[in-house]
């Protein structure tokens, strides 16, 4: 597992024993988002230093620095077939990046720079077949974008504040959102229209990740909660209170993976071992020593934004805190 935190770094743990294997460091400035290639051998960083990198896994080296956004870079994600990468920055843009990897090198260019949004994009999310591309903007959309003609498909408006995530489901046929309105939204990406809303969390969502089933959504709020929805009945089935930034699920469906604010990893059973989950004995942290926040000139918090990739076949961490 990897991932990224506003010390700067990258971190890849390693799921059986709790303890990170690397620390990889290059940016300048914190790492907002990470994203693995499907084969796990690359993964690509995003940060405010307004510059995405692309590493080697095994060696825990930087390959190439991808250049070309005006301000920080909140979001990345790879293409199934590993070949492009894209970026939602503070510039209001996202960029679509060409990535080849020959004899250890790695070549890149910007293939297309898309324009549409009228604020920040915070996330962007790829559908499984890897022709189209979501992203969530504080303007209060998501945008479905065409990545052959790199034109805007649909313009999804419904939430009343910024959308801060998306997340896509496996099968394509839906994208999830999570938003400063207090509420997560599932959308048909065929029709457009909202299916549902869904309601319970009492303040901003932070972030959302769907099961690799399908069958659940999972989403963490400023209110401390962590839920789990029922994407068929639109119902909430799960509540846990955990200080909850950003979010992912193991692929093997055996673990839900959390960022909080101080700094931890945590892995949570899924499904879990009895319900309702309420109890941190059904939690494990990574060990780290690294801070995940910073305070500003006035004393004040600056909170960070947190991200997890996770490498296929990683198996969960077991015990309590």
């Amino acid at each position: 597992m990897v991932s990224a935190s506003w010390d700067k770094t990258l971190k890849i743990w390693d799921l059986d024993s709790g303890r990170a294997l690397a620390t990889l460091q290059a940016h300048s400035v914190g790492v907002f988002a990470c994203a693995v290639t499907s084969d796990g051998r690359h993964v690509v960083s995003a940060s405010w230093d307004n510059t995405l990198k692309v590493w080697d896994l095994d060696e825990g080296q930087a390959l190439a620095t991808l250049r070309g956004h005006s301000a920080g870079v909140n979001a990345c994600a790879v293409t199934p077939d590993g070949q492009r990468v894209i970026s939602a920055s503070e510039d209001h843009t996202l960029k679509v990046w060409r990535i080849k990897s020959l004899w250890g090198l790695i070549s890149w260019r910007v293939l297309a720079t898309l324009q549409g949004h009228s604020a920040r994009v915070f996330a962007c999310a790829v559908t499984p077949d890897g022709r189209r591309v979501i992203s969530a903007s504080a303007d209060h959309t998501l945008k479905v974008w065409d990545l052959d003609s790199w034109r805007i498909l649909a313009t999804l408006q419904g939430h009343s504040a910024q959308v801060f995530a998306c997340a896509v489901t496996p099968d394509g046929r839906h994208v999830v959102s999570a938003s400063a309105d207090h509420t997560l939204k599932v959308w048909d990406l065929d029709s457009w229209r909202t299916l549902a809303t869904l309601q319970g969390h009492s303040a901003q969502v932070l972030a959302c990740a769907v099961t690799p089933d399908g069958r659940h959504v999972v989403s963490a709020s400023a209110d401390r909660m962590l839920k789990v929805w029922d994407l068929e009945s639109h119902s909430c089935i799960l509540t846990h209170h955990a200080n909850v930034v950003y979010i992912a699920v193991v692929a093997t469906r055996t673990a839900i993976i959390a960022g909080d604010y101080a700094g931890a990893v945590w892995l949570m059973d899924w499904p879990p071992s009895s319900a309702p989950l309420s109890s941190s004995s059904q939690t494990s942290a990574l060990t780290t020593t690294s801070t995940a926040s910073r305070r500003g000139g006035a004393g004040d918090m600056v909170v960070v934004r947190f991200v997890t990739a996770v490498l296929g076949g990683a198996r969960r961490v077991t015990g309590g805190r």
